[in-house]
């Protein structure tokens, strides 16, 4: 799905349909695991490179406001829920793998220690106002031997994965622990998300969504 599409999942009632501005399909299966079905999903097209400077948070942050408020734009009246997640080494922002050399970079950097995932999360009201917050939580890989590296990148798995791995796949084999919010370093805190919804007055289609 490119940025530009708009997916229509529910019929439209304007009034309290939620937007999910994310072509994630994670992010989606999220919201669904929880009862949150959004009846548009409508994926921002903005550009995700770092300021100058930006630190690995206020990046995240500015993402997920950056992409609600693009698709809030175009969707007057509804709830737009935007997501952005930072893998995080120190103050270094870790890119998103879009090639094999990226990710086994990424993979030896993780590999052996603690790093951050960083959730950002933003919600723009029917009303128009925008609510955001950051959510991080920490993860502890194990080493890792070459042939540990060499079938995770023949996985073909860390595709597209900011920091070169999908926690909820493969790469769970390497995780020692973590700390904080399992959906998060998924793509989406999930808790978060249904109390920013909740409680700013969002109510879920009964035949859809979870109940009052």
């Amino acid at each position: 799905m490119t940025a530009d599409q708009t997916i229509s999942l529910a019929p439209e009632t304007r009034s309290g349909t939620l937007v999910l501005a994310s072509a994630s399909p994670r992010r989606r299966d999220l919201l669904a695991q929880i009862g949150l079905a959004p009846a548009l999903i409508d994926p921002a097209n903005v550009d995700e490179a770092p300021l100058k400077g930006e630190l690995p948070r206020p990046h995240a942050q500015r993402l997920a406001e950056d992409k609600a408020r693009a698709v809030a734009a175009r969707h007057p009246g509804c709830f737009v829920l935007a997501g952005d997640t930072v893998v995080a080494k120190g103050r270094r922002i870790l890119p998103k793998a879009e090639d094999e050399k990226t990710a086994r970079a990424c993979l030896w950097m993780l590999s052996g220690g603690r790093h951050k995932v960083i959730g950002g999360l933003a919600l723009v009201l029917p009303d128009g106002r925008l609510l955001s917050k950051t959510v991080i939580s920490q993860v502890a890989f194990k080493k890792l031997g070459h042939e540990e590296v060499r079938a995770y990148l023949a996985s073909g798995e860390w595709h597209g994965k900011a920091g070169g791995y999908a926690i909820q796949g493969l790469a769970a084999a390497y995780v020692k622990w973590i700390e904080g919010s399992y959906p998060n370093v998924v793509g989406l805190p999930l808790f978060e998300a249904n109390a920013l919804l909740r409680g700013n007055g969002y109510q879920p289609n009964p035949e859809t969504g979870i109940q009052p």
